[in-house]
């Protein structure tokens, strides 16, 4: 037989069975559906991790107080000891490494902000002006922190709460109360949504002094380092460690990791969850091609007499084997169509539910659902084919 015409037979055979072949094809779709969405969220994790990463700014180093390899709950917090603080001391005496352009101290706090009856809680940054430019941050009106490490009572308003203290009234120049300080609003911020898990339209920015004072601290939470270039930020990381070092006493307490460090760990993490996710899916594979083969048993049980003919018409054990294959690589196929069509159609709807995550179906996860689906949908027709092949073609078309 041509080849056409083992592909018109077998296509003839699974519509004489039509609820039958739909149940395998709705099986087989499920699968490759499975895979294409589950994966898609994977990816669509690890490229919202990178993209938060990069509105963080370029080139950058973090300073975090503490040790990795001691953070959390140990011996020494039973003493009550605790991480050394970071001082802004700590954060100028960063600048005299070449490596390093600009520094950014960050402290944070939480306090309630009120303008006449208008009230409610924020989280209060306190930093200097070079935030800005570290930050990659804009302004939408108005000016930023004023240079230097000034206790000055003045606030920058994120988007948001700039909307909902003063409305369609300008905020430039007007006071709030943050806690029991009055501070005066010099500018507001551009709209900038969620950045590494808070929403930057809903802070309120002062200097680092004042924020010291507003909160009763002398430590910082963190402090940002912009590297001169790309090129430079394993030394300015390495300098970091060194000038801390010797400023604490030769204690190595404190934490210097580059942004590409740490973008690179969670890259490896979500990577291997989504390979992790998408083999579970696959699995629903391997039953859609168990269901495969269990049909096509029954199938062949129920085509006695049909393959007893084709066997006395001369056709090997070859060409009723290739009959059998063809009809699971049909199946396969068509499956899989339904399951990229069903599985793409899933991506948009969960795109459209969550517009912040970009979700994305790998290439490499579509063609490994496309190959799972036809590898394992030919490899559980093995026995059913071997099984027709083996029939004796008197004992098939004496049967009934």
């Amino acid at each position: 037989m041509k080849l056409i015409d083992v592909v018109q037979f077998a296509a003839a055979s699974l519509g004489g069975s039509r609820a039958r072949t739909l149940l395998m094809i709705l099986a087989m779709s499920i699968g490759v559906a499975s895979v294409l969405i589950l994966t898609a969220l994977g990816e669509g994790a690890r490229l919202y991790v990178v993209n938060q990463f990069s509105s963080l700014g370029t080139n950058l180093v973090l300073v975090f107080p503490g040790r990795t390899e001691t953070a959390g709950f140990g011996p020494g917090m039973l003493l009550g000891q605790i991480p050394r603080e970071l001082s802004l001391d700590d954060a100028e005496a960063l600048l005299k490494s070449r490596a390093v352009k600009r520094i950014a101290p960050l402290t944070l706090g939480s306090s309630q902000i009120s303008r006449d009856a208008l009230n409610r809680e924020v989280i209060v940054l306190g930093s200097t002006s070079d935030l800005l430019e570290v930050r990659h941050m804009s302004l939408a009106l108005g000016q930023f922190l004023p240079a230097g490490q000034t206790g000055e009572s003045v606030c920058v308003l994120g988007a948001k709460i700039r909307r909902e203290l003063f409305g369609n009234e300008s905020a430039v120049g007007a006071w709030v109360r943050l806690g029991d300080r009055r501070f005066r609003v010099i500018g507001v911020m551009a709209g900038q949504g969620e950045s590494m898990g808070f929403n930057t339209d809903e802070i309120v920015i002062v200097p680092v002094a004042a924020a010291h004072m507003l909160f009763n601290t002398t430590g910082l939470f963190r402090i940002l380092i912009e590297a001169k270039s790309r090129d430079a930020i394993e030394q300015a990381k390495k300098d970091a460690e060194t000038i801390l070092f010797a400023r604490h006493n030769n204690e190595r307490d404190v934490t210097v990791v580059t942004q590409d460090a740490v973008l690179a760990t969670f890259d490896r993490i979500l990577r291997a969850l989504t390979l992790a996710v998408g083999g579970i899916a696959a699995i629903s594979l391997s039953v859609a091609g168990i269901l495969i083969m269990n049909v096509m048993l029954i199938a062949v049980s129920q085509r006695v007499q049909e393959i007893g003919l084709l066997k006395a018409l001369g056709a090997p054990a070859a060409q009723i084997r290739k009959l059998f294959f063809t009809e699971a690589i049909l199946l396969s196929s068509v499956g899989s169509a339904v399951g990229l069509i069903i599985g793409e159609a899933g991506v948009l709807v969960i795109a459209k539910i969550y517009p912040s995550l970009p979700v994305a179906t790998p290439w490499w996860a579509v063609l490994a659902a496309i190959g799972i689906s036809l590898v394992t949908g030919v490899s559980f027709s093995v026995w059913p084919a071997r099984r027709a092949a083996r029939l004796d073609p008197v004992t098939a078309l004496a049967s009934r």
